[in-house]
């Protein structure tokens, strides 16, 4: 998985390689999909207090975003749903590792739209067509995908299987009726109009949801970056991520 992704497609993110000068007080922000809400409205309360910071987002899958910012791509905050991606960059040495923190919590959860009965694992067989992140680059599908196989069930459900971009394709094709059932997190699965959280994927089938965060090199010694990254740890971030349904311990 980690070899293929300098094949990762960035191409949208290819004018981000150009020589622009920085902007004081920019912040770039890479952050895993399933974070967006969370990371719109803490960066907009931030803001508010730091009139003099301008928030620039990305949101994606964490492999994506790790491709990018690999090729080049202007980051500040690294914000990643799992610590595969960070450890990648730290290894490129892009990231700082005494940066790290961890942000939250989350968990599996399969959502949709089917009207048959399913609340395990082995229900999953009775659907046609399952929606899952690409798990070379989507967290949320390489969990599903851990937890099929430790479930015994891979090879039961891979010609049901949908490959997404990221966990909100993944939820918006449940959201469509496009697909019976969707992996998503639960935070996801919570904001959904019409997919209904089916069940939890029990938690001993795959490693834990973690959301690691750390300063790229670059930003290591920016001020601005060091005090966002330590207002994502303080008390106003906490009640926004209990909000959204995020776990913190």
């Amino acid at each position: 998985m980690i070899q293929s992704i300098k094949r990762i497609a960035c191409l949208c993110f290819a004018f981000f390689t150009m020589a622009v000068p920085a902007i004081a007080g920019e912040l770039n922000l890479s952050v895993a999909a399933s974070l967006k809400e969370v990371i719109n409205e803490l960066s907009a309360s931030y803001q508010a207090k730091h009139p003099g910071t301008v928030f620039i987002k990305n949101f994606g899958s964490s492999g994506t975003l790790a491709g990018q910012i690999e090729n080049g791509a202007p980051a500040d905050l690294f914000i990643s749903a799992n610590t595969e991606w960070i450890n990648y960059l730290k290894g490129k040495k892009l990231v700082d590792g005494s940066s790290e923190k961890t942000f939250a919590f989350n968990s599996l959860v399969v959502a949709g739209t089917t009207t048959k009965r399913v609340s395990t694992m082995n229900d999953l067989t009775k659907l046609d067509k399952i929606a899952i992140g690409s798990p070379k680059s989507v967290p949320a599908g390489e969990y599903a995908m851990a937890a099929m196989t430790t479930a015994g069930m891979a090879d039961k459900l891979a010609g049901k299987l949908v490959m997404a971009k990221d966990v909100r394709e993944c939820l918006m094709y449940a959201e469509l009726g496009e697909v019976d059932a969707a992996f998503v997190y639960r935070t996801d699965a919570l904001q959904a109009q019409k997919a209904k959280l089916l069940f939890i994927v029990p938690q001993k089938l795959y490693p834990r949801v973690v959301y690691p965060m750390a300063l790229t090199l670059k930003a290591a010694k920016n001020s601005e970056a060091q005090a966002f990254e330590i207002y994502l740890q303080g008390a106003e971030a906490k009640s926004v991520l209990r909000k959204f349904d995020f776990v913190l311990k």
